[in-house]
């Protein structure tokens, strides 16, 4: 068991190395992250609606929270391609399980410190006053969705094995679709009748439904002083289905995830430029 976290932290450690060694991307990721959270968030200030700012504000902290976890692990291959360390990963005596737990653990931590700073940043923009929302709720929703997402992110992650030159971009197709269906800033009804059902498979989808139950935004009105956040029991449903998500997903995605890695290596798709 000693052996087993030793390696994952090996992992965890590597990455975060690798995020030092492209810091002024992150900077100017975060920096893009924070301006364009607080446009979609002033969308509600002009029209005075405190309801539809919170619901915006949800919808842009989530979106940002789950989207990076899930770039951080569809990517991880990409990167490694670049620092021309893919081929000595996948032949190391090291179980993919492992490897891609490492990975995750990175991508979570990654998540949640650049949400903290997302939110900062609004809170020198936007007066935010969110009294009385069950934030304690909120972080048991955001722990159980970024299961279904690491499964997701698993899945999507075949894609640089599979294309080394055009794999990378092809993983925004699933967060383009993900993003349309899932009622980040709309609700759902909106959509045309054929791409509703996609929003029942989108595990942002019920992460959204919770956090806005738990914020208290959910209601016709909501109080101008104290929001009335529900109590954990009012998300059951969504918890778990979460849950389900991520219980089927995660060995999904190790599976399909394994049978590419052996196809790459049969066929020298390891190698640096493919």
């Amino acid at each position: 068991m000693e052996q087993v976290l030793r390696q994952a932290w090996a992992f965890v450690f590597r990455d975060y190395h690798l995020t030092r060694r492209y810091m002024s991307w992150v900077v100017v990721f975060t920096f893009y992250a924070i301006v364009n959270s607080a446009t979609i968030a002033l969308i509600g200030v002009a029209a005075h609606d405190r309801k539809l700012t919170l619901t915006l504000l949800v919808g842009v902290l989530l979106w940002g929270f789950l989207s990076v976890l899930f770039n951080e692990i569809a990517n991880s291959i990409t990167y490694e391609r670049w620092e021309g360390t893919l081929e000595y990963t996948f032949m190391a005596p090291v179980s993919r399980l492992i490897h891609l737990l490492g990975v995750s653990l990175f991508a979570v931590a990654y998540s949640i410190m650049r949400i903290f700073i997302v939110l900062a940043g609004l809170w020198l923009m936007i007066d935010l006053n969110l009294k009385g929302a069950n934030l304690a709720g909120i972080a048991v929703v955001l722990a159980v969705s970024s299961l279904a997402f690491i499964g997701l992110g698993l899945i999507a992650a075949i894609l640089p094995v599979i294309s080394p030159e055009r794999g990378a971009e092809a993983t925004n197709i699933f967060q383009g679709i993900l993003l349309l269906v899932s009622g980040v800033y709309y609700p759902v009804e909106v959509l045309p009748r054929w791409l509703q059902p996609l929003a029942l498979i989108s595990p942002a989808t019920y992460a959204l439904t919770a956090c806005r139950k738990l914020m208290g935004i959910e209601g016709a009105t909501i109080n101008a002083d104290q929001l009335n956040g529900a109590p954990l029991a009012a998300v059951m449903p969504e918890l778990t289905l979460l849950l389900i998500m991520g219980v089927v997903m995660i060995p999904l995605g190790l599976f399909i995830f394994g049978r590419v890695e052996r196809w790459a290596k049969r066929t020298g798709k390891l190698k640096r430029t493919g």
